[in-house]
């Protein structure tokens, strides 16, 4: 776990990097432009002077840099704002892939997976963050399906505003955590919180969106947590069991200079691969979000 932290930490502090960057350009260069499109603008209007009315154009479409646009009466954010927010929300996916997905039971029972079988390093870190990665793809599939289909493609058309486009996100998010969440770790933060959950039914999501999001969130991350817990027990009983037999049959044998995790790694790998294993944990563990 230590290396995945230091994983996830590494790639946080190069997106974070990447967006400092991109976002310096993006002030400095629009500066600079617009400046040299102030004094043409100028240019043109002192020439505009000397023409008659008829042959005058409107330059004022012409300005450009960082702007807010009107329209009807609502002010939208320019190009240059969005593409700013677009990448911060960058840096900080990481944060929210773990914090809002199936990310964090998948990596977390993987771990296990790994400990059990007694490869500390096989399949290496990378390799599980790109399954973990994956796999939440295709179980969120769902969920960015409807974000995209209800929240970016009216956004992006201008059918709905900033405030709106937030709201609507926060609806497919919210079934999700419920769906998967056990009620006692949502009842536990309402209370830390200080929520009145007085005519909620825990059994009805729908009368639990009153609940802000800053609750919601720990609680499905601890649900989360427990969940991937309890798999990785389930998963390392058999594991154990050969263990025992290996060290059994080596005390037996007099051999205690030994160490029985050399004799029982082979028997362990042996049984996964004889059992299918991957097939049937990650099989079962997809299911458990179905």
């Amino acid at each position: 776990m230590k290396k995945l932290k230091k994983i996830y930490c590494s790639i946080s502090l190069a997106f974070g990097t990447v967006t400092l960057l991109l976002a310096l350009f993006l002030c400095f260069g629009q500066s600079a432009y617009a400046t040299g499109a102030n004094d043409q603008l100028t240019n043109e209007r002192v020439q505009d002077t000397n023409t008659p009315n008829t042959e005058r154009r409107d330059t004022s479409t012409d300005r450009t840099g960082l702007s807010f646009s009107l329209n009807n009466e609502e002010g939208n954010l320019s190009g240059n704002i969005r593409l700013l927010i677009g990448l911060t929300i960058i840096s900080l996916a990481p944060a929210i892939l773990i914090m809002l997905t199936s990310f964090t039971r998948i990596i977390v029972v993987l771990h296990f997976v790994r400990t059990a079988v007694g490869t500390q390093t096989v399949p290496p870190n990378q390799v599980m963050i790109g399954l973990a990665l994956f796999l939440t793809l295709f179980i969120m599939n769902p969920v960015f399906s409807e974000l995209n289909d209800t929240v970016v493609k009216p956004f992006d058309a201008g059918e709905i505003s900033q405030e709106e486009a937030l709201e609507r996100a926060e609806q497919p998010i919210r079934r999700f955590m419920y769906k998967e969440m056990q009620r006692k770790d949502l009842k536990l933060f309402c209370d830390i919180a200080n929520i009145d959950m007085t005519g909620m039914d825990l059994s009805e999501p729908e009368t639990l969106d009153p609940i802000p999001m800053h609750v919601v969130i720990p609680s499905f991350i601890v649900s989360e947590l427990r969940t991937a817990f309890i798999i990785g027990f389930l998963i390392y009983i058999p594991f154990i069991v050969i263990d025992m037999v290996v060290a059994s049959v080596l005390m037996s044998m007099g051999m205690m200079m030994l160490p029985p995790t050399t004799i029982s790694m082979p028997f362990k790998i042996l049984l996964f691969v004889l059992a299918d294993g991957w097939d049937l944990i990650i099989g079962n563990l997809v299911k458990t979000f179905y």
